[in-house]
């Protein structure tokens, strides 16, 4: 690559240029990476708080509809009048250019959508029990859509950022190099032509004056 280029100081300028603008990009590519990685710890610290907790939530409401489903037989028919969940809503928040979700569910007051000639307690709680379990459901699947959406962007950063170090920086410092050499060799090769011909010159000048 570094013959391919001509040796001007208008191609040193500009290699140099670029080479300071690559070390720019690694450098922000670096922090960038970095941010993106404490935000990764932060969610999975999130996530190993969230396992046991769900885990207990998930047994309990299991818990409850099999203890519903013993009393009352199967309870498909009161599952089936239940209204469909049409309050959760999502945005976004940007973290370095990474687009990570936040799901939230609207708030409402609890209110029970079957009768409670049929029902009891056991239906109740198994109510109860799954609302905290679609709740719990809505933060771990933005937590888990955020760990994924990280980790892409993470691979990407560093991806670029070795890309940078490693192949794009080492050849424009090859260039600048081959370049500031050659201007360098140019420049003693000059040097020592105008000492030549100075010498040359001054030799002249005392023959000139001998033969006078």
């Amino acid at each position: 690559m570094a013959d391919q280029v001509f040796p001007t100081k208008g191609n040193l300028l500009n290699t140099q240029k670029s080479l300071a603008l690559a070390q720019l990009g690694y450098e922000l590519l670096d922090k960038k990476r970095n941010i993106l990685i404490r935000e990764l710890m932060v969610m999975v610290d999130k996530a190993k708080e969230l396992s046991g907790t769900i885990d207990k939530t998930y047994i309990e409401a299991y818990s409850a509809l099999q203890t519903a489903n013993i009393n009352h037989g199967i309870v498909q028919n009161i599952a089936d009048g239940m209204p469909i969940e049409n309050s959760i809503s999502v945005s976004y928040r940007s973290v370095m250019g990474c687009e990570l979700p936040k799901l939230s569910i609207e708030k409402k007051r609890l209110s029970l959508d079957y009768g409670f000639l049929s029902t009891d307690s056991n239906i109740d709680k198994a109510y109860i029990c799954f609302e905290k379990v679609k709740q719990m459901t809505a933060v771990l699947a933005e937590v888990e859509n955020s760990v994924y959406r990280l980790t892409n962007s993470i691979r990407k950063t560093q991806t670029r950022a070795n890309a940078l170090q490693n192949i794009v920086i080492p050849r424009y410092q090859s260039i600048v190099k081959y370049i500031s050499g050659s201007l360098d060799e140019k420049e003693r090769e000059e040097f020592s032509r105008m000492k030549v011909i100075k010498a040359q010159k001054l030799s002249k000048q005392k023959k000139y004056k001998i033969k006078k």
